[in-house]
């Protein structure tokens, strides 16, 4: 059995029966059905709660002429995933910029979570990142299909040279499928790794290092919240882009 954390421990005490109940509607059983709540999807709650609070009190106090700190940090945010989509996907990349913020933000949470004591990252469990990776995947290739169309849009796998087609169909319809995983991987084994080293030096050093492994922590988390967020603008942008362009 995993490590109960407080909140995870909270939720089993308290909500069992809940959880229990939104296994059934799934057509799933917990393996202890008296503790049916697991870290990463306590945590992936705690994490939405946390967004939906924090913007929910930047809301009202949103202002032309006297913006607070807090509204000049997401106006950054929302400029330079702006800048991003205009410069992976183009002039209408402003459509897109609601999912590549929701990602980017969601993301970036989840990873910095983890460096309260108490608390974890869920990107650093499998389940959530491939979570993730499974919405990029979807969201983009519907995307590919609504901007071109079905027949058009599954056109474009057999690539511009009509003589190759049967050969780079197959090949494109593979690496399209292959990257869930390499989503997946890139972000699960970046966010585990760094999560166990700043747990390994934290144990062994209690002064100036351990704020070293925290900066490096929240350095990856950024990153690996734009690599995401980058990686998914530019499927975006080969999903929606036309043979012309």
């Amino acid at each position: 059995m995993e490590h109960e954390i407080a909140i995870t421990r909270l939720f089993n005490d308290n909500l069992a029966g809940v959880g229990n109940a939104i296994l059934d509607l799934l057509g799933q059983h917990a393996h202890n059905a008296a503790r049916p709540w697991t870290t990463w999807i306590t945590m992936q709650i705690l994490v939405a709660l946390v967004i939906i609070l924090l913007f929910a009190f930047l809301r009202p106090r949103l202002s032309m002429d006297k913006p607070g700190s807090l509204q000049h940090a997401f106006e950054a945010i929302f400029n330079f995933i702006r800048g991003e989509a205009h410069g992976n996907i183009g002039h209408h990349g402003n459509q897109y910029i609601p999912f590549l913020g929701t990602i980017f933000v969601f993301v970036l949470f989840s990873n910095l979570i983890g460096i309260i004591p108490g608390l974890e990252s869920p990107t650093m469990f499998p389940y959530v990142p491939a979570g993730l990776a499974i919405a990029a995947f979807l969201y983009y290739n519907l995307q590919g299909i609504r901007e071109q169309g079905a027949i058009q849009y599954a056109a474009h796998f057999a690539g511009p040279v009509p003589a190759l087609a049967p050969l780079m169909f197959p090949i494109e319809v593979i690496s399209n499928l292959a990257r869930p995983l390499s989503l997946t991987i890139r972000l699960y084994a970046n966010m585990y790794a760094g999560e166990q080293v700043t747990i390994l030096f934290l144990g062994l050093t209690y002064f100036v290092m351990p704020a070293v492994f925290m900066g490096l922590h929240v350095f990856v988390s950024f990153l690996q919240a734009y690599v995401f967020m980058l990686m998914t603008a530019l499927y975006v942008a080969g999903a929606v882009s036309h043979e012309e362009h």
